[in-house]
């Protein structure tokens, strides 16, 4: 399968981490930041300034306007490496292993009849099964998102929780998605400056929330009591399927 790449990237016009790490990698940035982007050396896509603004926009533009491969992969634009695990050995996959890593799970993704497919969140060996290497029904996190070709998009009301939607979108429309759970990602997300972090604060994430409880019910979305936080950015999903 032919497997293409692309970052979305917001006000972060230093050198791609991402593009370090996997140079085939294609930053999708806005006409009017472009220069800046290149200054530092990044390999770019340039899109209208509209299109940018909301990470909900740009994807479906990216999805609408790119897709001319089998499967189209979604990063963030700060990913320090995508890893595997090996008994108790923490692997990153390089560029070359990274490229057939993706060719194969687009395979195993179109052959399970599913058309989403990403990695495990958690970075912790404690949050892998060994004898589970694979999920079909479980969240699919923003910063790797695969698509196989499909007519889901983005929901452009919820640019916080974009994913945990999309992820429900695909599992009902086509009774799962893959999940990968024996490779995870390296990345900072709300961490850094640019990008979500330009609009995302606790009244956001808790409106958010709602939007989300709204869409889909509270049978499918709970609030996490279990959160020391304030408010837990990451709702705990429980989708009324059989499955892994």
């Amino acid at each position: 399968m032919k497997v293409s790449f692309f970052a979305p990237s917001y006000k972060r016009p230093e050198k791609s981490v991402t593009q370090i790490n996997y140079p085939f990698v294609k930053l999708v940035v806005r006409e009017s930041d472009a220069i800046e982007y290149q200054e530092n050396g990044n390999d770019i896509l340039i899109v209208p300034d509209s299109a940018q603004g909301n990470l909900c926009r740009i994807r479906n533009y990216i999805l609408d306007n790119f897709f001319d491969s089998d499967c189209l992969i979604l990063l963030d634009d700060d990913c320090k490496g995508i890893y595997r695990w090996e008994k108790q050995k923490k692997i990153k996959l390089e560029k070359d292993e990274f490229m057939e890593f993706c060719e194969n799970a687009a395979i195993l993704c179109n052959d399970y009849n599913f058309k989403f497919w990403g990695l495990n969140c958690i970075p912790d060996k404690g949050a892998y099964r060994e004898h589970t290497p694979f999920g079909t029904l479980q969240y699919i996190g923003g910063p790797f998102q695969a698509h196989l070709k499909n007519n889901i998009r983005y929901d452009e009301d919820l640019p916080l929780k974009e994913d945990y939607d999309i992820t429900l979108q695909h599992i009902k429309q086509n009774k799962g998605c893959l999940r990968i759970n024996y490779a995870f990602y390296d990345v900072k997300q709300a961490e850094q400056a640019g990008g979500c972090a330009t609009y995302r604060n606790n009244a956001n994430e808790k409106k958010q929330f709602d939007l989300l409880q709204k869409k889909w019910g509270s049978n499918i979305i709970k609030f996490d009591n279990t959160s020391k936080r304030s408010f837990d950015f990451n709702p705990i999903l429980k989708v009324p399927l059989k499955g892994v």
